[in-house]
């Protein structure tokens, strides 16, 4: 019996709910990137960003590839790009106003959700 499209929808949103996730996929949204160049963006353990990526490469939004002894992660789909600017705009226009919003993420000196 096939899976409902409004399920497969559900399962990938949970998919994007960490922020750690969400900070990748912005990153990674400016260009391909090294692991020690998303460790020191992101700020947080290398065991909890590889648990991350891998989250993400599962569910085949990321992809990696090596160059000498670095692994390299990129956007598997272009348009996550997309979405990241959708959500964006969406939480902008919920405020009303352009407002800068701050996840947990960012109170940890990492940055502000929807830094494109």
């Amino acid at each position: 019996m096939p899976v409902p499209l409004y399920q497969v929808k559900a399962e990938f949103f949970r998919t994007l709910g960490h922020p750690a996730r969400i900070r990748v996929l912005e990153l990674l949204s400016e260009g391909d990137q090294p692991v020690h160049q998303l460790l020191a963006s992101i700020s947080i353990e290398a065991s909890n960003l590889s648990q991350q990526l891998s989250v993400l490469r599962k569910a085949g939004l990321v992809g990696q590839r090596r160059e000498g002894s670095q692994v390299i992660y990129s956007l598997a789909i272009p348009e996550v790009r997309d979405l990241l600017l959708a959500a964006r705009i969406i939480l902008t226009t919920k405020h009303g106003e352009p407002v800068e919003l701050v996840d947990e993420l960012s109170r940890q000196s990492v940055g502000s959700v929807g830094s494109e």
